[in-house]
């Protein structure tokens, strides 16, 4: 457990590092802090950000409306569009296609899950009852397989309820655009690079950052938001990184953005490799295309090849190469510094989770943010919850490559074959045994992520659960096909996803 620190007021909180984990941070912490408490962001123009996240789930769009941002210019202003989902290809299995909707499958009756009424009938095998694929359920894969977008309904009993959005957007103009609201907020840019970070002598703390022209920054609390390099928590406060590329060998990506080769859909898209994935991300005014790839498995110019040979329009851009480490600091916060973003962990972009836990740490951060010194109980339970969730993050994303058939490639097989952790190895025996999957406490998957995930690479349960039987298969049959039916003209109803960009948050609008 970590020390107490002083009882002086906190008055003077320093963030080391632009960005999106820089900038989200300025703009919370000025918007929620109490009053007296300044607020200075250190970076450098010479040094870049990393960018790789252009995807987001939905939880960002309860971080933009706590920060009074309107949806309409916020998407605008980042050439962003709407996000129903993601589409996996060729994951279980070569030729195999599925997406992970947001939002719910089917509706549930006398309190059993949709999900088990859809595997009783599947498992029956009767032609007569025969439910079709859990996908023709989901609103959000009818919608983003039409290209379509609509808002949520607040009616409960509307089809439309049951959908769920993110957004796609340019990462660095999202930066851009929260820098605008954190220094209407009384936030201080400061240019520069950091030289060296001082410490207090009897107990370590951070007191000041020096700038490599001997400008000083003093401050009371410190958040690292640095990048990989981790310059406080890593380099200055110690503390360790814990490596899980063991689950997940790629560690590294070609990222290449293309011009636009048509209206922009409204899902991001996975596309399995020889070793490791490709994403494609819509914006408005170009797609983001990347390879990520486990560099053990093959050489950084047959990546750049495969990338280049899987785009649909041409590259507008020179390839960026990064380089990373799968896994986490052992603590994100230590002493009086915190560290947001990439210098806390790094969980690569295969569900979009990277603006996530930026979102999830700052939130955190806020409700324990320290008025006088630092506490050592409540640092501890910061420090419990924020692993609870890069570890549940870190179980779906292994999923994804250990629940695989493919035996194409070395990559695959390595996959394919590893040890899993223990809490996804006893999630995964759940699910076989009779379809029960729950969301665990702090996870920010939800029950329909897992279906979603576990069904569309061909982990199906042996038996639905036998509260099931209650329900006469004939009158199951008729309500699935009935809903099936009402989703599918529910999603022909709404409007392209581009004519709805069109009216409501055009870029173009505002240029």
């Amino acid at each position: 457990m970590s020390g107490e620190g002083p009882v002086a007021p906190i008055r003077r909180l320093i963030i080391v590092g632009g960005g999106s984990a820089g900038w989200m941070t300025a703009a919370a912490v000025s918007r929620m802090c109490a009053a007296g408490v300044s607020v200075t962001l250190v970076e450098s123009d010479e040094i870049g950000t990393v960018g790789v996240g252009e995807a987001t789930i939905p939880p960002l769009l309860d971080f933009n409306a706590a920060l009074g941002i309107d949806e309409n210019a916020f998407v605008a202003a980042t050439q962003g569009t709407f996000k129903l989902g993601i589409e996996f290809v060729d994951w279980g299995r070569l030729g195999d296609r599925y997406i992970h909707p947001f939002g719910k499958y089917g509706r549930s009756t006398f309190g059993i899950s949709f999900h088990q009424l859809w595997l009783r009938q599947l498992l029956l095998g009767q032609a007569d009852s025969a439910p079709g694929g859990i996908e023709d359920y989901s609103i959000s894969i009818a919608a983003a397989k039409r290209r379509r977008f609509a808002k949520p309904s607040p009616n409960p009993e509307a089809v439309l309820s049951g959908l769920s959005y993110a957004y796609h957007f340019d990462a660095g103009l999202y930066a851009r655009f929260l820098r605008g609201h954190a220094e209407a907020n009384g936030v201080v840019r400061v240019e520069g690079k950091i030289g060296t970070v001082e410490q207090a002598p009897l107990d370590g703390q951070i007191t000041a950052v020096v700038l490599e022209d001997g400008r000083r920054i003093e401050g009371d609390f410190f958040v690292d938001c640095s990048g990989f390099r981790a310059l406080l928590l890593g380099e200055a406060l110690g503390v360790p990184y814990r490596s899980w590329q063991h689950w997940l060998p790629c560690d590294s990506a070609i990222a290449v953005p293309t011009a636009s080769s048509g209206p922009p859909i409204p899902y991001t898209r996975a596309s399995a490799g020889q070793a490791g994935w490709r994403w494609r991300i819509p914006l408005q005014h170009r797609v983001g295309n990347g390879h990520v790839f486990s560099s053990a498995h093959i050489a950084n110019e047959d990546a750049l090849q495969a990338l280049i040979a899987g785009l649909d329009a041409p590259a507008i851009a020179e390839p960026r190469l990064l380089r990373f480490t799968a896994g986490r600091r052992e603590r994100m916060w230590e002493k009086n510094c915190v560290a947001i973003g990439l210098a806390s962990g790094f969980i690569e972009p295969l569900e979009s989770t990277s603006i996530h836990l930026i979102q999830s740490g700052i939130m955190r951060l806020m409700s324990f943010f320290p008025d006088s010194g630092v506490d050592a109980v409540e640092i501890d339970e910061y420090n419990r919850w924020m692993v609870e969730e890069y570890e549940h993050i870190r179980d779906f994303i292994i999923l994804h490559y250990s629940a695989t058939e493919r035996q194409d490639s070395e990559f695959w097989n390595y996959c394919r074959t590893m040890d899993v952790p223990d809490s996804l190895a006893a999630r995964i025996e759940l699910w076989r045994r009779k379809g029960r999957i729950f969301q665990a406490h702090n996870s920010l998957f939800t029950v329909e992520s897992w279906i979603a995930v576990l069904t569309g690479q061909n982990i199906l349960p042996r038996a639905a659960d036998p509260l099931t039987a209650m329900l006469p298969v004939d009158e199951t049959a008729r309500f699935l096909e009935h809903l099936r039916d009402l989703i599918a003209r529910t999603a022909e109803a709404m409007p392209r996803h581009e004519d709805y960009i069109a009216e409501h948050c055009s870029a173009r609008a505002v240029a």
